[in-house]
C-alpha cells in the first residue's frame, strides 16, 4: 500500500494533481482544500488512498493524514463512494465537516452536491461517535452559533496541543477576540494561558 508520495508538482488543477517522483508521474484526485494548500508549491507530499476496483485504479491525494482519515470514514458509510467523499471534503474543511457531524447538522451536509437527506442522516449516524473520539486531538468543533476567526482557530489548536481542555480554550479565545479583535495569535495564546 502507498502511504504517501513526495515529489515535484508536475501538473495541478482544482480536482487533480500529478506528482513526479523518481521519474514516475502519479496522478491523484484531490479535494479543493488540498488544492488550496499545494497550488503554489513546486514540490509537495500527499498522503494517498488507493481505490482499486475491477474497472478502475485511482489514487486520491490528501494534504494531511487527518483529511485522509475523514475521507476513509466517509467512504465507510453506505452510499458514499470516493467521488462523493471528495466532493464533501471540497465543500467543507476537515474542521467544518467534523463540526457538522458532531452537531448533527444535516442541513449543511445537504448543501453539498449529490447529498440528499437520507445520505446526510446516514453520515451523521454512522460517524458521530467516531468524530467525537478525535475532539481532544486538536480538532475544533464549534457549537451551534459559535464561530472563530482563523486566528482564533490557530490559538485554540495551540492551546489544545498544550494540554488545555478544548471547550475552555474556545471560550477564553472567543472572549479575547471579542475584547480585542486585532490581537495576533501569539498574543491571544499568551493572554489565554493567564486566564486558563
Amino acid at each position: 500500500m502507498i502511504d504517501y508520495i513526495k515529489g515535484e508538482v508536475a501538473e495541478i488543477s482544482p480536482t487533480s494533481a500529478t506528482l513526479e517522483a523518481n521519474g514516475i508521474g502519479y496522478q491523484m484526485n484531490i479535494s479543493l482544500n488540498t488544492y488550496g494548500a499545494i497550488s503554489d508549491k513546486s514540490s509537495t507530499k500527499l498522503y494517498v488512498y488507493e481505490s482499486i476496483r475491477e474497472d478502475a485504479y485511482q489514487l486520491f491525494g490528501f494534504m494531511d493524514k487527518h483529511e485522509r482519515e475523514l475521507f476513509m470514514m466517509l467512504i465507510s458509510v453506505s452510499g458514499v463512494g470516493p467521488s462523493t467523499a471528495r466532493v464533501i471534503l471540497s465543500s467543507l474543511s476537515s474542521n467544518e465537516l467534523e463540526s457538522v457531524i458532531a452537531t448533527e447538522n444535516a442541513t449543511i451536509l445537504q448543501t453539498v452536491k449529490g447529498i440528499g437527506a437520507k445520505t446526510a442522516q446516514r453520515i451523521i449516524v454512522d460517524l458521530k461517535d467516531k468524530i467525537k473520539l478525535t475532539d481532544d486531538g486538536g480538532t475544533i468543533v464549534s457549537p451551534k452559533g459559535f464561530t472563530l476567526t482563523n486566528t482564533g482557530h490557530e490559538a485554540v489548536s495551540a492551546l489544545v496541543m498544550l494540554g488545555f481542555v478544548q471547550n475552555a480554550s474556545q471560550k477564553v479565545v472567543s472572549k479575547l477576540i471579542k475584547e480585542t479583535p486585532s490581537l495576533p495569535v501569539e498574543a491571544i495564546i499568551k493572554e489565554a494561558l493567564k486566564r486558563l
